[in-house]
């Protein structure tokens, strides 16, 4: 219990430090919808794959935390995530930037009425040890898609190779152009081997959640 409670002490401070220059910036998702552009070429088409520095499929971000979305852009700007497009994406933002482009894509492709199951579905014996030891439902939530708090992401049904690539970047240091430095992830990633790491990735993203990819044309 004493570990479980440092676990998720540790992700609420490294949170607080990454929404501290945003947090009383209020999104407007109609301005936000006028600054998508250099978003949509890779996110609003449906199965687009990035390549660097390997082939998967970019995230699905339509449905995704308001503030989870704010607290990449930022991770990017400050450099703890160092993927080269996104960071030169996010230095061309502003705070206000950033909160308008969070409120559109948290609302966008949403239906309403639509539930989610309270809970994940039971994972085969293996899987479900891999997520006990990584303690991963008590910080993205039971069903992976409600996670403790909004500025975590919700994974749930979230491409399997791109969950895969993000939890390798957690292991990666020391270099200037990719990995991810977050020191809680870091340590939850650096856990298990590259074959678990994906074994948990095709969980995940086998649950039903809010995420998508909605069609989206850069031509309107």
């Amino acid at each position: 219990m004493k570990k479980f409670v440092s676990f998720a002490f540790a992700l609420t401070v490294s949170a607080v430090s990454s929404l501290s220059l945003a947090q009383d910036v209020k999104g407007d998702a109609n301005a936000g919808e006028k600054k998508i552009a250099m978003c949509i070429g890779c996110h609003g088409i449906t199965g687009y794959q990035a390549s660097f520095p390997e082939v998967y499929k970019v995230p699905k971000i339509s449905g995704q935390s308001e503030k989870y979305i704010t607290t990449v852009l930022n991770a990017y700007k400050k450099g703890e995530r160092k993927h080269p497009t996104m960071r030169g994406i996010a230095d061309s933002l502003s705070d206000q930037d950033m909160a308008d482009i969070s409120a559109y894509y948290a609302n966008h492709g949403k239906v309403a009425g639509a539930e989610l199951p309270a809970k994940a579905t039971e994972p085969n014996a293996k899987v479900a040890a891999l997520l006990t030891k990584g303690a991963c439902a008590s910080c993205h939530g039971e069903n992976f898609a409600k996670p403790i708090d909004p500025s975590y992401p919700k994974i749930a049904g979230q491409h399997a190779d791109y969950l895969f690539v993000a939890l390798k970047s957690y292991k990666v240091e020391g270099t200037a152009t990719w990995g991810r430095s977050n020191g809680v992830m870091g340590g939850v990633a650096k856990q298990f081997s590259n074959a678990e790491l994906k074994e948990l990735a095709n969980y995940v993203a086998s649950q039903q959640g809010d995420l998508k990819t909605v069609p989206q044309s850069k031509f309107r």
